[in-house]
Parts: structure tokens; sequence; C-alpha cells
């Protein structure tokens, strides 16, 4: 049980480029999709398609979208950061702001006709230091019983995408997750890219690869226990293990 709680505690976003001269294995890549095969579905819809993305002209027409970051998630994501370790030490949720690019920080970069407008995107970047894309998809003419607006069915989506990504991290390989991909302009360019049939929709894609560095050396947060768990009713903290 301890190594399973390790390797949650480990798991992380890789953002480090990838080794392009050590691709992800082909057993590997394997364990990693019967992971995703495993992942709680909400009534065993297994409502998901996976599109394995390696070949270079696939990966580099991908890498060419434009995909700027919006002002209104710009704005959303500043009131959010943290600029500096101990802020975040103190907040405890939330990212440091020396983890995203300069211009996403400062919102003089985010005006129209900017001289940094070209660095509010990362898809080429991410994109471009990978050998492999996993895009998954699911069917939107489908929905979990009982879930208006397929709220389980989107829950389901976000168990696939912790197993794979416990089994990267178990296994030593970089993954990074790509919302990106489900932004309507971007969705639209990879559906004619790749073929995808109109009632498909992208939920994410995940870059995966051996990082160039070792290790994650960013600083991590989470909250305690006690500030997130309450016991028999609402704001009552008096947890078993203290009695």
């Amino acid at each position: 049980m301890t190594d399973i709680l390790k390797t949650i505690r480990e798991r992380h976003s890789t953002r480090e480029p990838f080794d392009p001269g050590r691709p992800v294995k082909k057993q590997d890549l394997k364990l990693i999709l019967e992971a995703a095969r495993w992942a709680p579905t909400a009534n065993n819809m297994q409502n998901f398609e996976i599109i394995l993305v390696d070949a270079k002209d696939r990966l580099d027409a991908i890498a060419k979208i434009p995909a700027e970051m919006s002002e209104a998630f710009l704005r959303e994501n500043h009131e959010q950061l943290s600029f500096s370790k101990e802020e975040l030490q103190i907040k405890k949720a939330g990212m440091l702001a020396e983890m995203f690019p300069p211009a996403w920080t400062n919102p003089e970069a985010w005006n129209p006709g900017s001289d940094y407008t070209s660095q509010l995107t990362f898809l080429g970047r991410s994109v471009g230091e990978t050998q492999l894309l996993l895009i998954v998809l699911y069917d939107s003419r489908k929905r979990a019983p009982g879930s208006e607006g397929d709220f389980l069915g989107h829950m389901s989506l976000g168990c696939v995408m912790e197993n794979m990504w416990l089994m990267s991290q178990s296994l030593g390989i970089g993954f990074h997750v790509l919302t990106v991909f489900s932004d309507g302009h971007v969705e639209k360019k990879v559906r004619n890219i790749l073929h995808i049939p109109q009632h498909m929709k992208i939920a994410f894609a995940c870059a995966l690869g051996h990082p160039t560095v070792d290790s994650d050396t960013s600083i991590r947060v989470r909250r305690e226990i006690e500030d997130f768990v309450h016991h028999n009713q609402f704001d009552h903290k008096d947890l078993l293990w203290r009695s």
C-alpha cells in the first residue's frame, strides 16, 4: 500500500523536454493502455477511444496549429498563482508563477498587438518536444444513465487519465496533459488532421516520453487532511484518528 501512495505522491506533470533518443517502449505503452482499459467508468460504459500519434508528419502538423491562450484564461490563471515559494506554501494550493512562460504572468503582454503574443501559446513547443501523443476521445452521442450533461461520463474520463498517469509514473515515463486539444479551434484542426468523426469529441491529449531531467524538482504543496475533511457535519473537524 505504501508503494501505491508513493506513486500517487510522486506523480507530476512533466513540463521539461523529452529525450528524443529514448522513445517509449512498446511494452511500456501497452501497460499504460492496459491501465486505461481497467479504469472505472460509469455503468461500465468504457466511454473512450484513444488515438496514438507518433508519425512525425502528423505531430508536426499538430504543432503548427495556432493556440494562443485567451485573455479570460490568462486572467483567471493569474488570480490563482503564487509569486514566491513562501506564498505557495501558505496557500497550499495553486501553482508558482515561475512555472509558466513570463508572458503568461504579465498582464501587459495580453493586450492585442503586444510583442509577447507569440509567447502566449505552448502547443507547438509541447508537441514539438514529444515523439508520442495519446489523444483521448469520447462519443458525444452517449451519456451515462441518470447523468444530465454526462457529468458521470466526464468523471470516467478523468479516471482514464489518472490510471494512465499513475502507470506512466510507475514506469518512469513523463506525462503531460494537454487540455488545449479540447478547445474549439484546436479540436477542429486536430479533427481534420487525424480524420476524427464529427460525433467523437476530444477530452484531452497527453504527451509521453522520458524527461531529460531525472526528477521533478518543483515545490509540491497540498492541503492537510484536516483542511478538507469534515466529520459527520460540515466544518466539524474532530477526525476519527484524533480520539
